[in-house]
């Protein structure tokens, strides 16, 4: 369960998990050049139709259904396969004022909030409680773009506070800042946790990696000889310096009746549990 456009993370999300799970990820094995390789052409397929597509939906109506089929899925997968790589170019910034709020209380309510300003403008209305945002930057300036700046028009953003079902009970609530990286990273905190079995705080300070752009953006974590691998395999890739880069995923899992919280330790967040 997640946002609908404009919010696009969600969305992004949904995308990336249809078309890998036509891929065998642990017998690829976590975080292998193989891995990589696959995760990646998914957050590149995922982000170019995201870019394409979504915008607001009183202005462009996202073609939901076509973008989450089997058969589209099927085809993206196929490509994948082949060894085809997406173009995918744009530029990226990491946004320091999203705020992102995960809660389950006794009876398992859950709740999760993505909060931004984008780039906070210092300005509140009087009376309003609240600060101007600076989401005016988002909007691409070609005409006749899902994203094209409009009067009225809301731009679509990356943020994706997701809840997850199992058989109609929610079992875990995640959400990230980190502008574009946050649908990257919460996608694969979720496979961390659904398909390789991680814990909540293991599965989001596992090392991370995004490709946003044409190129591997990989935290430094990621051993050397993998980011070798994926060059031999014709990628330009980018190592952070940063020990915990790609947006700051922060969650928690429900399984089993028991809580468990975790945080990433990029971020001044948090995870407690409140009596």
């Amino acid at each position: 369960l997640a946002l609908p456009a404009p919010p696009a993370g969600g969305i992004m999300v949904a995308q990336m998990l249809r078309i890998l799970e036509r891929f065998d990820l642990v017998e690829l094995g976590h975080n292998s050049p193989d891995y990589m390789r696959v995760v990646s052409e998914a957050m590149k397929i995922a982000g170019r139709d995201k870019d394409e597509h979504i915008g607001d939906p009183d202005f462009v109506v996202p073609p939901l259904a076509y973008l989450l089929s089997d058969a589209y899925a099927d085809a993206c997968a196929a490509r994948i396969k082949r060894g085809e790589k997406t173009a995918l170019t744009r530029t990226l910034s990491d946004s320091k004022g999203t705020t992102t709020i995960s809660c389950v209380d006794r009876n398992g309510m859950v709740v999760s909030v993505t909060h931004t300003l984008g780039v906070p403008s210092g300005v509140m209305p009087p009376g309003a409680g609240f600060m101007l945002n600076g989401a005016m930057n988002w909007y691409d300036p070609r005409p006749g773009k899902a994203g094209s700046i409009a009067p009225g028009k809301r731009r679509f953003s990356s943020m994706t506070p997701t809840i997850v079902f199992e058989d109609g009970k929610p079992v875990a609530t995640l959400g990230a800042p980190g502008g574009a990286w946050i649908g990257v990273a919460v996608a694969q905190a979720l496979l961390n946790l659904l398909d390789f079995g991680m814990g909540m705080q293991e599965a989001v300070m596992s090392p991370r990696f995004s490709a946003t752009t044409d190129a591997i953006d990989i935290g430094n974590r990621i051993p050397r000889a993998t980011q070798r691998a994926l060059e031999a395999m014709g990628y330009a890739v980018n190592r952070s310096a940063a020990t915990f880069p790609f947006a700051g995923v922060h969650g928690i899992s429900v399984w089993d009746g028991e809580l468990d919280g975790g945080a990433d330790p990029q971020r001044d967040g948090y995870a407690a549990g409140i009596v």
